[in-house]
């Protein structure tokens, strides 16, 4: 017994001083600017990046509404927060092997021994032998594998990661969809303001078509000067169609992403309201942030992170297990007796189990890891890489529209001037009538124009939050109340 348990203290010993095989995990090192490639040149600014509440800047009560409730109840979001349980769920399945387990069993049987068995047979064995008996039997076993070599404390480690890119996942379904509930309400106000204009034309239209239509019963415009004014006419009506599709498609998703039926929000969107205007400065800070920043870099991390556990976890299938086992217990043909002393059993003892030969298997599993673990290390990389292209591309976006804003006010100011001229002339007989059409079309073409621009700076501001990752932070709190903090890295 004094040799058990000396045995038992070396192996325990051995176990708790044991190494962990396998790669220890280092974070990669990233090759990131000084600064940004774009010119800031559209208002934006090197101070800290984007506010968590980024939605805000664009002072609007409506979208600041759909924001919230988008963050109770999008479905998308309940998926992911779903993962990250079954995560965490899966780290307790993996860090139960640290630990010894203990069974219980209990059984009756009412057996009968066969008299040509090898060991009765070749015995004397008196006549009133009991062949037919009952067998009671209760007791506990217990087994313990010590981790020596660090497979399953690998295995725990990698849990750890895939818990925290669970969660770097869910934030980053929670960014997308802050940005998507931001686009598809700018779109809704862009389509109203592009109906609004293409209303305000029509009306004008049809003002020159009666007035076309007046003159040539006075025999002073022809009728191809009524075909061509109605032609423009329906040219423009024929616009209205398409943009009302595209409103509804825009309030249908917004439904959708509430987590409601497409329609729910139509009535309550239906409203004439301006575009939300962008904010005069953007803080984008600078691009050693990002890193930091962006919960789909971070993702990629520690899944990387995680790769690399589990070649430690294959690496220690190589290594002998070593366990300790024991079970204690009352054995007997009676009830009566069951529960004496003269009925107890028990056994303890260490074991080692070895793996001599199988084919290659472990091996190849290691192989298999590490390629895995390669794998993860080149999607981190491009995930770094594609996120700065989103910033670079939404600076250049941001400024460059805002310079042809500029220039489409301008062309509507001076078709505006323009056509007023070319009615004057033409009600003076000085100018033909097609100047006038011609003048009506270059208006409305540039009135659309410069909505359809005014709609674009507002997205590229959208996605210029997106890309720098701002409002994951704050916006997210609802989404994941009562979540334990994450794990270090």
């Amino acid at each position: 017994m004094k040799q058990g348990f000396q045995s038992f203290a070396f192996i325990c010993l051995v176990a708790l001083a044991g190494c962990k095989v396998g790669p220890d995990y280092h974070p990669p090192r990233a090759a990131v600017p000084a600064q940004w490639a774009s010119a800031l040149a559209g208002g934006e600014t090197n101070q800290p990046a984007a506010e968590a509440e980024w939605w805000k800047n664009f002072r609007d009560a409506e979208l600041d509404s759909l924001i919230a409730r988008s963050v109770r109840s999008n479905l998308d979001l309940r998926v992911v927060a779903a993962r990250v349980r079954e995560a965490r769920a899966a780290r307790g399945v993996v860090a139960a092997d640290l630990w010894p387990s203990l069974n219980a069993s209990a059984s009756y049987a009412n057996q009968r021994v066969s008299k040509n068995s090898p060991q009765l047979s070749s015995l004397p064995l008196p006549p009133n032998f009991p062949f037919v008996n009952n067998v009671y039997q209760a007791g506990f076993d217990a087994a313990w594998e010590l981790d020596v070599f660090g497979g399953t404390r690998r295995a725990v480690e990698a849990a750890n990661a895939d818990i925290a890119s669970a969660e770097y996942g869910r934030r980053n379904v929670l960014l997308s969809l802050l940005s998507e509930v931001a686009r598809n309400y700018v779109q809704t106000r862009g389509f109203q303001r592009r109906l609004a204009i293409a209303d305000l034309n029509i009306r004008a239209q049809r003002d020159v078509l009666a007035l076309t239509r007046d003159r040539f019963r006075v025999g002073l415009s022809s009728q191809l000067d009524i075909d061509q004014a109605a032609a423009l006419l329906a040219t423009t009506e024929a616009q209205v169609p398409v943009l009302e599709s595209g409103f509804k498609a825009s309030a249908y998703h917004l439904g959708v992403l509430l987590g409601q039926p497409p329609g729910a929000v139509l009535e309550e969107l239906s409203k004439e309201a301006p575009i939300p205007a962008s904010p005069p400065e953007v803080p984008v800070g600078l691009p050693s942030d990002l890193l930091r920043r962006r919960p789909d870099i971070r993702q990629a991390e520690r899944a990387l992170a995680a790769g690399t556990a589990r070649i430690g976890v294959a690496v220690a299938d190589l290594f002998p297990k070593f366990s300790l086992t024991g079970n204690i217990g009352a054995q007997s043909v009676s009830a009566a007796t069951w529960f004496t002393g003269a009925s107890s059993f028990w056994s303890v003892g260490p074991t080692v189990q070895w793996r001599i030969f199988a084919a290659g298997r472990i091996r190849s599993n290691i192989r298999v890891q590490n390629a895995r673990q390669e794998q993860a290390l080149a999607n981190y990389e491009q995930t770094v890489l594609v996120s700065f292209e989103d910033v670079e591309n939404a600076l250049t976006s941001y400024a460059k529209e805002q310079i042809r804003r500029q220039s489409l006010m301008a062309a509507v100011q001076s078709n505006q001037q323009a056509l007023e001229i070319s009615r004057q002339s033409y009600g003076s007989g000085l100018a033909d009538f097609i100047n006038v059409l011609d003048s009506e079309r270059s208006l409305y073409q540039t009135q659309d124009a410069l909505v359809q621009s005014d709609l674009a700076v507002s997205l590229d501001v959208v996605a210029l939050y997106k890309a720098l990752a701002g409002g994951w932070e704050d916006g997210g709190k609802e989404a994941a109340k009562g979540a334990p903090p994450l794990p270090k890295q």
